[in-house]
Order: C-alpha cells, then sequence, then structure tokens
C-alpha cells in the first residue's frame, strides 16, 4: 500500500514530541544516561496482528534525533506474529528514549486499527462487502486512522463533512422528510458530489428511491430487513449496512448482499496491539 508521505506525518510527531517533552525536555534522561551512550533497539510485534503507523514511529525517534538510524523490516500491511522485528534504532541512547513513547503511541494504535480492520475483512472474505470506517475519529488523528484501515485491507468512508453527502436522521428531521431532504441536497451540490442517505425502516427507504441517491445507508437494520433492502435498492445505488456491527454478526450481515459494512469502533474505541521496545546498550559514542 502507498504508505502516507512525511509532509502530512511530521506536523503530528512534533506535536505529540513537544507534548510529551514540555517545558524542560526529558529531565529523567538526561540525569540518569551519559550523554555519549550509544544503544541498539529494536521494535518487536508482542500480539499478532497487522502493522501501520511504522513511518510515525520512525519520525519520532529521527525528529527527536537526527543521528538515530532506523532501519524498518516490516512494511505497514504486513501480518505480524509475536516475536516479529519490525524495526532497528541505533544511536544516542537518550535520543531512544525521548522518542519510545511517542513512537509507540501511534504504533501500537494504528496497528490495533489495522489488525481489528483485518478480522472483519477476514469474516466477510466469503461475500461482496467491503468493511470501513467512520468519520468517528480521534480529533487530529483522521488522516493515520483511515490510513490504518487501509492498512488492515479495509475502505475509507467520507474524509469529512466537505467530500460527499450523507444525510442522516437529524437532516431528515430537520428537513421534513427523506426525499425532500434528497432533492434539496441534490439542488445544492455540484455533479460530482455523490449523495448518502441513512434509512431506519424499509419505508424510508422506499421514500428514498423514488427520487434515487448514490448510496444508502441502512442503519441497525436486521439481516432479514437488510436483505429486503438490497433486494429494494436492487443495483440502483450502494447499500451500506452501519450500527451493532460486531466480529460475531458481521459475517451474517455480510451474506445479506450490501456492499459496504460501515464500524466507528474501528477508529474510536479499538484495542492497541501489544508492540514493545527491546534494548540492548553498546557502550559510548
Amino acid at each position: 500500500m502507498t504508505p502516507l508521505p512525511d509532509l502530512m506525518l511530521e506536523p503530528l510527531v512534533r506535536a505529540a514530541l513537544l507534548e510529551d517533552l514540555g517545558r524542560a525536555g526529558d529531565i529523567t534522561t538526561d540525569a540518569v544516561v551519559p550523554a555519549a551512550l550509544v544503544s541498539r533497539t529494536v521494535l518487536r510485534a508482542r500480539d499478532p496482528g497487522v502493522l501501520a503507523g511504522i513511518d510515525l514511529a520512525r519520525l519520532a525517534f529521527t525528529l527527536v534525533e537526527p543521528r538515530l538510524r532506523f532501519t524498518t523490516l516490516i512494511g505497514d500491511g504486513s501480518a505480524l506474529a509475536p516475536g516479529d522485528l519490525i524495526a532497528r534504532i541505533e544511536g544516542p541512547a537518550r535520543g531512544i528514549l525521548m522518542g519510545e513513547r511517542v513512537a509507540l503511541n501511534y504504533l501500537c494504535h494504528l496497528s490495533g486499527i489495522a489488525s481489528a480492520t483485518a478480522r472483519l475483512v477476514q469474516a466477510v472474505r466469503h461475500t461482496r462487502a467491503r468493511i470501513s470506517c467512520t468519520r468517528k475519529t480521534t480529533p487530529g488523528l483522521r488522516a493515520v486512522q483511515k490510513y490504518a484501515v487501509r492498512a488492515g485491507g479495509g475502505a475509507n468512508h467520507r474524509f469529512g463533512l466537505d467530500d460527499a453527502v450523507l444525510i442522516k436522521d437529524n437532516h431528515v428531521a430537520m428537513a421534513g422528510g427523506v426525499m425532500v431532504a434528497i432533492l434539496r441536497a441534490r439542488e445544492a451540490v455540484g455533479h460530482l458530489v455523490k449523495i448518502e442517505v441513512e434509512v431506519d425502516t424499509l419505508e424510508q427507504l422506499r421514500e428514498a428511491l423514488s427520487v434515487g441517491a448514490d448510496a444508502y445507508l441502512l442503519d441497525n437494520m436486521t439481516p432479514p430487513m437488510l436483505r429486503e433492502a438490497v433486494a429494494m435498492i436492487d443495483g440502483q445505488g450502494i447499500a451500506e449496512a452501519s450500527g451493532r456491527i460486531t466480529p460475531q454478526s458481521v459475517a451474517a450481515i455480510a451474506e445479506t448482499g450490501v456492499d459496504l459494512i460501515s464500524a466507528g469502533w474501528l477508529t474510536h474505541s479499538v484495542t492497541v496491539l501489544d508492540i514493545g521496545l527491546d534494548t540492548e546498550v553498546l557502550g559510548q559514542g
């Protein structure tokens, strides 16, 4: 997969390093570790999963100490087994210690997203459905969290409020109905902007189909309802299932024939993947 450019990643890593180093830097490391000490460190997987965020980890070390040599051994999107070596870092020991927590925070969090996504992707592999994330992301981290979903084999939903129309239940309530909301959206946006509408019932879907949209978000529907909804849509737009998506339920939802399954928890509450830092002291530089 195509990595995100450093130009996009550096502001995130710089902000995290500044937050961690505060006003006086790493006073523990400065007091305890000799300035001339050189160390070799490896990033090692402790859990099985899928890797994401290696470039953020690299920047966390090399921005805080440019003399560090960071060697990537496994790229984003790669499967990990416990004990797998991910990268080697060699150079001034103080720099390794200063960058460690920021590097691991990004790497463990994004690898957790990629790993959870990969598990859902594997569960629906026998169907046509694709797994997608949502806008339920950590403020400031949307680009890299969505990147991690792609690293796990998933697809991205819209990135923000400005790149697609998604008419949700509150829009419908305030507009006065599904049909009027779709018609207003079509009049207001350009011809290249896609329109998706969220529906909770088959009656709302029928109303949406009467005027047409590019995609239909079928929210919190049971598998029998989803099958009927897919039959009603009949290829006239994308059928997306959302709500109550779990590793246990996702296969049954995918088997209804939907095109897309979106799960907000992939980015907003996923469990981190355990990745550790093992250090070997080499001596004075």
